[in-house]
């Protein structure tokens, strides 16, 4: 390991445009020479949801690579450090290979961010492709609802959605019952389940669904804003006919948060976009 010096940080908040209303990111920049064991320890000591660490590639179609890390361990993908990535890295003076999009290589492979130009620059990634997916069995349907509190049949619809993080989840009738949830997280944790749940808004709202992610067994309880989740629902619930080809998803209401996730398909490909507020532009020294 090399000696500890100052290197550029950010701290932002994604699935926002206002900052304390989505889901924050710390982003170390230049991160060579750190190992393993200080980048847990500053994603730990940083109490965030997660904490990247921003590399040069070792993929030449990559612009850059990212680890990410969650106070529990290490991620293959997830979607808000990817957005805050971007937007970190493009405001570090970041230059794409290609000036209309950004790609990033990590523990899934190559994943295309690109920007929106007509929604204010907002950037958006292309959904990876899903790992696992099918119905849920029986045994663990019954765990879910008992963690939930709720009956088997409140559970409207399921699927596996894993995209890397190993997400499963599970449709409620309402967005309101969505919101109403007061799962018990030890059991989610025991059961090492990394659980998503969704449900259709009543009409007037001014988003599709709402979302909410539980993850106790990574160090978090729930998460804030959830772009690899987001990803795999899009891709369920749009094959599926649950949802339509472009839809924005509400998520954070119970953490007074105002999360939004902006879903569109676009043939093959599922785009998750979101807006990044910069909180803190600095520097740490590791």
């Amino acid at each position: 390991m090399n000696p500890a010096r100052p290197r550029r940080f950010h701290q932002l908040d994604v699935f926002t445009a206002l900052p304390l209303r989505g889901n924050p990111l710390a982003v170390v920049h230049d991160a060579e020479g750190l190992d393993d064991a200080t980048m847990v320890a500053f994603a730990r000591w940083t109490n965030l949801s997660e904490t990247t660490f921003l590399l040069p590639p070792t993929d030449p179609a990559a612009d850059y690579r990212v680890r990410i890390f969650t106070p529990g361990g290490e991620l293959p993908f997830a979607g808000h450090p990817t957005l805050g990535s971007c937007h970190a890295w493009l405001a570090a003076d970041g230059r794409p290979r290609d000036a209309g999009q950004v790609v990033q290589q990590c523990g899934v492979g190559l994943v295309t961010v690109r920007r929106d130009e007509t929604a204010g620059g907002r950037l958006a990634f292309a959904a990876p492709p899903l790992r696992r997916s099918g119905p849920l069995d029986e045994a663990l349907l019954a765990r879910i609802a008992a963690a939930l509190g709720l009956e088997r049949s409140a559970l409207v619809q399921h699927q596996w959605v894993d995209n890397g993080p190993g997400w499963c989840a599970v449709m409620l009738a309402s967005g309101a019952a969505v919101r109403a949830l007061m799962p018990d997280l030890a059991a989610l944790a025991l059961s090492d389940l990394k659980l998503g749940v969704v449900g259709a808004q009543a009409a007037g709202e001014d988003t599709a669904f709402e979302v909410r992610a539980f993850v106790p067994s990574m160090g978090i309880g729930e998460d804030p804003v959830t772009g690899s989740l987001n990803a795999g629902l899009a891709q369920w619930l749009i094959g599926a006919g649950l949802a339509p080809e472009r839809y924005v998803a509400a998520q954070g209401s119970a953490l007074g948060r105002a999360g939004r996730v902006h879903v569109q398909r676009e043939g093959e490909h599922f785009w998750i976009g979101g807006d990044v507020a910069g909180c803190i532009d600095g520097t740490v020294t590791l």
